[in-house]
């Protein structure tokens, strides 16, 4: 009997994918590096904001920014790894780490962030189900795109500068959700993001001149949200929407797009360039990723199923083309004379 067989025979395909995966012990908490990767982010965060208040009311402050912009990105990362209980075991020491780092630090949610982000892991890339392709500002169906603008019909060319908003929108977002109420320890939660915004802003007024507090916050905030949502854009952008029939181990590759590259990658992704394993086991530790990808790899070709690994540069071309692709019947229509578009 092979082993695709067996597998079909014991249980699901991904309950065998499992076994091996344990067998490896990739499962395994990895203590030493999530101490380095905290304590690292941690004091480059502290370092960042005592730069700022030495360099002073100088324009040399926007480096600082630049700075800080890849420390927040970093450190809502780090409240990532957290959440999916790869840091700590249990719940309440990661929901602890997760409010520091993710409401007090940077300013976001993370009871409302760990919510919305519980639904996309559940049922990625699903059209009614994944609020990560809920339209707004960008569709990304061309049944969500009908009696759409201009906006959708030339949405590829704005999808970086509209990253750039990434940041205000989940403090935006953040707000609403507490406000709204629903989220544990929602005082808690709520006190934690207002020491954080008044603070921030604080700092700029006390700090800088008007004009220098403003564009600090533009480059901060706008660098801040690219490089965050370059992180997650070439994860699932472009790639197929499922119609809820799938097993849970197509449902999550079929979906998924690992990002090829080295060590720089790694760190830089904060490791979700391995997001068809992290999506097949959200728990596991983030250096076990790259270890796991080979067994996935080629568990994956033994029984048929599709397995997306592209460079860096070529998944941002694939998701691009494919939000060109859903506004193409608008422009076709506008193009069109008496259509009526």
């Amino acid at each position: 009997m092979t082993t695709t067989a067996a597998s079909r025979t014991a249980g699901s395909d991904f309950a065998e994918l499992n076994r091996r995966i344990n067998a490896a012990g990739l499962l395994r908490r990895r203590p030493a590096y999530y101490t380095f990767r905290i304590g690292l982010t941690s004091l480059a965060l502290v370092g960042g904001w005592a730069a700022f208040a030495l360099v002073g009311a100088s324009w040399w402050t926007l480096a600082v920014a630049v700075f800080l912009a890849v420390v927040f990105a970093q450190i809502g990362l780090v409240a990532h790894d957290l959440a999916h209980r790869q840091v700590f075991r249990t719940n309440k020491p990661s929901a602890r780490a997760g409010r520091i780092f993710g409401n007090l630090a940077i300013g976001m949610s993370y009871g409302y962030w760990m919510d919305k982000h519980t639904k996309h892991h559940a049922n990625p890339n699903h059209d009614d189900l994944d609020p990560d392709v809920s339209p707004d500002g960008l569709v990304w169906s061309r049944e969500q795109a009908v009696g759409r603008g201009f906006l959708v019909r030339h949405q590829a060319w704005f999808f970086f500068p509209l990253l750039s908003l990434l940041g205000l929108s989940l403090r935006r977002d953040s707000i609403r959700a507490l406000l709204k109420g629903g989220i544990k320890r929602r005082g808690l939660e709520s006190t934690l993001l207002a020491i954080h915004i008044i603070g921030y802003v604080a700092a700029l007024l006390l700090v800088l001149t008007p004009w220098q507090a403003l564009a600090f916050f533009v480059v901060h905030q706008g660098l801040f949200g690219i490089y965050l949502g370059m992180t997650f854009a070439p994860n699932h952008k472009g790639m197929p929407h499922p119609d809820g029939t799938e097993d849970y181990l197509r449902k999550q590759v079929l979906t998924s797009r690992n990002v090829r590259g080295g060590r720089f990658i790694d760190a830089a992704l904060g490791g979700l360039n391995y997001q068809i394993e992290h999506h097949l086991f959200p728990a596991m530790p983030t250096p076990n990723l790259r270890l796991a990808q080979p067994i996935v790899r080629d568990y994956c070709a033994e029984i048929g199923v599709p397995y997306e690994m592209t460079g860096l540069v070529e998944s941002y071309r694939q998701a691009l083309d494919y939000l060109h692709d859903v506004g193409a019947e608008l422009r076709e229509a506008r193009a069109t004379p008496g259509s009526g578009a």
